[in-house]
């Protein structure tokens, strides 16, 4: 018999933010809910999430207009329109983790649309908000790490400073990304913003800055304790995933 798509392994490292809300979600949906409705009775045990047009809460992706985006719709009735299946239900664990966070990024995604409306491209802004929703993480990190991570120095990165990242905190954001890792392959890649620990984790989030794509790419995989393949010797030895610089 097959396994439910809503069967979930959160033993990984990489899900230990989103642990103890995604339990009851994903037993809630287990005993029949929708995965609209498990979120919002998740939502009903914590304080609101207050956006502009309302408290927040998720609903049957087909209350969507077609003709609306669905950045904007979010922005104008405060409704996360949400299909049953692991993807959304990824990225209803994100609201639920980081609401300020996915907030500011629906802000900007829909002024952005309110001034320039949707053409055939998003244009800088939309493609990186969009980068970082479906696919991003957040670093905080010894300068040592952060700067080897900017050249893409895997070796000093991973092995020389392997000890380093005890000091290190990655939190995966993106909701796409923490799909993909579901099954985990060594490829997988995350867009990783480098933050302060000790700074509002807001600020980087301006419109000037994300425009520019401030990301670095970071294949999560390789991240010391995150995946028992990366002790092995030569696994870091593999242009395919650690690229060098350009």
């Amino acid at each position: 018999m097959p396994t439910p798509w809503h069967t979930l392994d959160l033993s990984p490292p990489w899900l230990r933010p989103y642990r103890p809300q995604a339990q009851h979600v994903v037993a809630s949906i287990g005993r029949g809910a929708s995965v609209a409705q498990a979120l919002n009775d998740a939502l009903a045990a914590d304080p609101p999430i207050r956006l502009a047009a309302g408290c927040l809460c998720f609903v049957d992706a087909a209350q969507c207009p077609v003709d609306r985006a669905y950045e904007s719709h979010i922005a104008l009735t405060a409704t996360v329109p949400t299909r049953d299946n692991r993807h959304d239900l990824f990225n209803g664990l994100v609201w639920l983790r980081f609401p300020a966070l996915k907030r500011r990024l629906n802000e900007l995604q829909a002024a952005e649309i309110a001034a320039r409306g949707i053409g055939s491209a998003r244009g800088p802004l939309r493609d990186a908000l969009t980068l970082f929703d479906e696919n991003g993480a957040l670093l905080s990190a010894p300068a040592r790490l952060a700067d080897a991570l900017r050249r893409r120095d895997w070796q000093r990165l991973f092995v020389g400073e392997r000890d380093a990242w005890r000091d290190a905190e990655l939190t995966l954001f993106g909701h796409a990304l923490l799909d993909k890792l579901t099954v985990p392959r060594k490829p997988i890649t995350a867009h990783v913003l480098i933050v302060d620990r000790d700074s509002d984790v807001l600020a980087p989030f301006t419109a000037d800055r994300l425009a520019a794509k401030p990301f670095a790419a970071l294949p999560v995989l390789g991240v010391p304790g995150w995946w028992s393949g990366n002790e092995a010797p030569g696994f870091y030895a593999d242009p395919a995933v650690f690229r060098t610089a350009r």
